[in-house]
Parts: structure tokens; sequence; C-alpha cells
């Protein structure tokens, strides 16, 4: 998220904006070793469909490519949102930093809710 910043009538406003910079790219998950291919239907996967695995990436927004911190995202739980579907929560196992990703129809959702159960 950034700020932007205008003067007008002598006042300084400041709006929050989100950066979301769209990417379809391949990658190899460093957790469990899966090649993740892009979705190519108008979304934009960033976490292993296998494992749920991301990586922190991202600083500001989706796709900026700006962390320095490029720790493995660990999936915690996935949660329902009303209206963007089932979310994965994330936890950075390096930083600590929490965030959630919208679920992909292939990702092996059940098989992750089975495992974190019965490890819970």
């Amino acid at each position: 998220m950034r700020s932007l910043l205008f003067l007008r009538d002598s006042f300084v406003y400041a709006y929050d904006i989100m950066i979301f910079i769209p990417r379809e790219e391949s990658f190899a998950c460093e957790h469990c070793g899966v090649d993740v291919h892009p979705l190519g239907s108008g979304t934009y996967r960033n976490h292993c469909p296998q494992c749920l695995f991301s990586k922190h990436v991202d600083r500001d927004g989706p796709g900026d490519r700006l962390s320095l911190c490029l720790g493995l995202l660990e999936p915690i739980s996935i949660d329902q949102d009303g209206k963007k579907g089932l979310m994965i929560q994330y936890r950075c196992v390096k930083c600590g930093k929490v965030s959630r990703n919208r679920a992909a129809d292939d990702d092996k959702i059940l098989e992750f809710m089975q495992n974190h159960h019965k490890n819970a």
C-alpha cells in the first residue's frame, strides 16, 4: 500500500492506494518442489497448488516484488470471504508477517484442511 499525497486549498490530502502488478509467471515451489504454472484465466497465482506455500516477495502490493525478506509463506488457515471466496491465510516463517490470498480452483484445500486438523 502506498500513500498518494496532494495539496489542494492549502490542505494536504493523503489517499492509500493499492499497488497491483499482474504477473503470470511459472515458478518452482521452494517448499515441495512442484513446478507451478500460471492459471491463464485472468487470475494470478502466487502459491503452490499442491502444498499451498508461497514466498514473501511483495512489499507494498501484489506483484511489486519489492520485499527484501524472501521467506517462505506458510499456509496457516483457510477463511471464507463473502466476496472473494476461499482465502488462504499465511505467516512468513522468516519475518512473521501475516497475509491472505485468494485460493485457486485447483488448490489442494481439502488436503490442507485434513492435515491441518490432524496436526492441531
